[in-house]
């Protein structure tokens, strides 16, 4: 994160906002710079990729769902801007302890202990690494002394849209951001493998709430996409997993995802407009649903 902070130095907090008697290596002024880069950064990745995918991805005949909620869109971005700040709080502590050097993270190829095959054993690494501390993290938060708490805010959207992917409890959504951020106190890590990483989990969590289930079907057993994480939205106890399946199949949670058998969430929508429960040409509902009154 040192070069994210050393650009907004460069470009603006240095020339436009800070004095120049104050040294950019300060720790009050790091800290100060990371909360502002954090949170501005979290907001544009969020908001930017969010609506991209809900524009051009996401199927919006899910609206259409009985139990997608009513103004669901607005009170996803509601609250998951509002959990963004407090969720930076923690994680810049992390950063700070990047930036003042106590990571692993290198600046040159030449820095690796493995050189350029170094690069391709840490991006596997730590899909694995995180997807592994994830799936323990996620399913601790679903046990019932704490799931309401924390969790449980996030299961509201039953019917997820991709703005629904940072719309957690800001406690949930540190932990389960952790394994991100601890992999480089671990592992030895390139500093701008680690961003470009970074902005692949963002894409990741965003994709697995847009609603569009297509997967490879040599990869439906492997990869744990969109249409695995809805039957974790709908049923619960199943597909805890972030990227792939194997935590799931290991610990009992595996579920074929049921959009894949056509049992999901468009098949019942189509299954209530032809027993004549719903149609396009009726008055809508508070949900923005149109209802066939009887």
């Amino acid at each position: 994160m040192d070069l994210v902070l050393n650009v907004a130095d460069y470009y603006f907090f240095t020339p436009y906002v800070y004095p120049s008697s104050w040294p950019e290596d300060e720790a009050l002024r790091q800290i100060i710079g990371l909360m502002v880069v954090t949170n501005l950064g979290a907001a544009i990745l969020y908001l930017g990729l969010g609506a991209l995918s809900y524009f051009f991805i996401f199927d919006h005949k899910l609206k259409q769902h009985p139990q997608f909620l009513e103004n669901q869109v607005q009170r996803e971005i509601k609250y998951a801007l509002w959990s963004l700040p407090w969720i930076s709080v923690p994680t810049v502590a992390l950063f700070f302890a990047e930036v003042r050097g106590y990571s692993k993270l290198y600046d040159s190829v030449d820095d690796s202990p493995l050189g350029w095959s170094g690069l391709i054993f840490s991006m596997v690494s730590f899909l694995f690494f995180t997807d592994m501390c994830i799936y323990w993290i996620h399913r601790f938060l679903h046990h019932k002394l704490i799931y309401k708490y924390f969790h449980k805010p996030h299961h509201i959207w039953k019917i997820p849209t991709p703005f629904a992917s940072h719309a957690f409890h800001p406690v949930d959504g540190f932990l389960q951001g952790l394994p991100y951020h601890i992999y480089p106190f671990f592992f030895p890590l390139h500093k701008i493998l680690y961003l470009i990483l970074y902005v692949f989990v963002n894409i990741w969590t965003i994709s697995i709430h847009d609603g569009d289930y297509r997967v490879p079907s040599l990869m439906e057993d492997i990869i744990n996409g969109s249409a695995h994480h809805t039957d974790h939205h709908l049923f619960f106890d199943y597909n805890y997993g972030q990227y792939f399946t194997l935590w799931d199949r290991i610990g009992g949670s595996y579920r074929y995802p049921s959009p894949l058998m056509g049992k999901g969430p468009h098949d019942h929508i189509k299954k209530l407009m032809a027993e004549g429960k719903l149609n396009s040409h009726t008055n809508n509902n508070k949900n923005g649903v149109h209802v066939k009154k009887e």
